[in-house]
């Protein structure tokens, strides 16, 4: 496999796409040794076929807002790679969204689902439709006007889309409410629903639930615990929520949150009603955690700057793509850092990763890390299909064991001959793997 070419060839059908060909660079390198071993996979072209997207669907999105007036935006659906099962992964609503960001997060999606052994392929979606600033009534015509265009493309054995940034609950139920109307079918096409029509238990915390059970293993293969630790969040939403839920209860101390204005520190730890407030940050629509320093004297506000300049034992990026650059990373490299764990999708840039690595501090990729979501998404599937409904126990059991088994294969691909874990390397090892035989035993289609 020559990297270069194909990356040069990436480069020049998709001009200026960075995020995404970021996403497949890192990819590349790191399977490179393993995918020259296998001269079948050069034959059927796995490569050149795997980093192109299956199909992506565009569509314009016309609603009318609450003063009468007709609206246009533009969505997205990329069906990415169904190799190992339907395609699965969130619809993004921000004014940000475009199709770089969406090939690199289906792309992305394909390992990660490997990765949890579930049978669900990759995909991602959405639209530079923001629901911030908007009313109620505004954001369910939108969603209409969005499944109206999109529903012939998605099902429960084809399709199955779930929440993202700027789409929760509220947002899915809206979507699911017009899917099955036009359908006339009640079925476990979305994910992320509503606890009363299919919704899972513990599927709002997954996330940064299923991320810390992860960092627990990485802790355990060094006889270490994340009991005293101090973490540094970034984010203040769901993702957020759940890391430093789970981080709390399990011992350790939360010092930092974040948003765009800039981050709280708080040497106390955020515990208790302060997780509580950060979801009522969350959903005041103001996106900004500065109030918090109000609110808790013994917290302070620092505008416009990041989390990761504090002294802390492990950092959790929870909130975008490339929200821990070079500068940052060594920052934190020189504040003694063990563990990096993205909870976000690829949230730290190759720089960070190259300054992380190089200087042996442990760090593990998002589509790792942060599987924890799609794995409970996978199991609100598992219960749809069988019309039952799991308790949280024993979704949170299953939890635990995905995220230990995608660790076991982390380790298993990943650990260099002197004994440290390249988790970058073992995650996108054996999330390739797995796609890749697929497509091998598929034929060439």
């Amino acid at each position: 496999m020559d990297i270069n070419n194909i990356l040069s060839g990436l480069e020049a059908k998709h001009p200026g796409e960075k995020e995404y060909l970021q996403a497949v660079k890192e990819v590349l390198i790191c399977v490179e040794d393993v995918y020259n071993q296998h001269p079948e996979f050069e034959k059927a072209k796995i490569i050149e076929r795997m980093v192109e997207p299956d199909r992506i669907v565009t569509f314009r999105v016309t609603w009318v807002d609450d003063k009468g007036e007709v609206q246009n935006n533009i969505g997205y659906r990329v069906q990415f790679n169904n190799a190992i099962g339907p395609y699965k992964g969130g619809i993004r609503f921000h004014a940000s969204v475009n199709l770089s960001i969406l090939k690199f997060l289906g792309f992305e999606q394909t390992f990660k689902n490997a990765l949890t052994t579930l049978p669900m392929g990759g995909a991602k979606g959405g639209s530079d439709f923001s629901p911030r600033g908007k009313s109620e009534a505004e954001i369910m015509r939108f969603c209409q006007a969005f499944i109206l265009c999109l529903w012939k493309n998605l099902g429960p054995d084809r399709d199955v889309p779930a929440g993202d940034i700027g789409v929760g609950g509220r947002e899915v139920g809206y979507m699911y409410g017009m899917y099955k109307k036009l359908v006339n079918e009640c079925t476990g096409t979305f994910t992320g629903k509503g606890m009363e029509f299919g919704g899972s238990r513990i599927r709002p915390e997954a996330t940064g639930f299923g991320a810390l059970y992860f960092v627990q293993n990485m802790l355990a293969k060094r006889n270490d615990s994340i009991e005293g630790k101090r973490v540094a969040v970034s984010g203040f939403g769901n993702v957020a929520w759940g890391a430093t839920l789970k981080a709390t209860q399990l011992g350790a101390k939360v010092v930092t949150i974040s948003g765009p204005d800039g981050y709280i520190y708080d040497p106390e730890g955020i515990s208790g009603e302060k997780i509580d407030y950060m979801l009522y940050l969350r959903a005041t629509g103001e996106d900004i955690v500065a109030p918090y320093a109000e609110k808790y004297p013994e917290a302070t506000f620092f505008p416009g700057r990041k989390p990761w300049e504090q002294k802390v034992d492990i950092a959790l990026p929870c909130a975008t793509q490339n929200e821990v650059n070079g500068d940052d990373a060594k920052m934190l490299v020189d504040n003694g850092v063990e563990i990096v764990a993205e909870v976000s999708n690829m949230g730290c840039t190759p720089e960070a990763i190259d300054t992380f690595i190089s200087n042996r501090v442990v760090y593990a990729p998002g589509k790792a890390v942060n599987a924890g979501g799609v794995a409970t998404s996978g199991l609100e599937m598992s219960q749809n299909a069988e019309h039952l409904q799991w308790s949280a126990q024993e979704v949170d059991d299953r939890l635990h064991e995905i995220m230990s088994n995608i660790h076991t294969q982390c380790v298993e691909h990943g650990t260099e001959p002197d004994g440290f874990i390249n988790y970058m390397k073992g995650a996108n090892i054996a999330g390739f793997m797995k796609v890749a035989n697929a497509m091998l035993g598929q034929g060439i289609i």
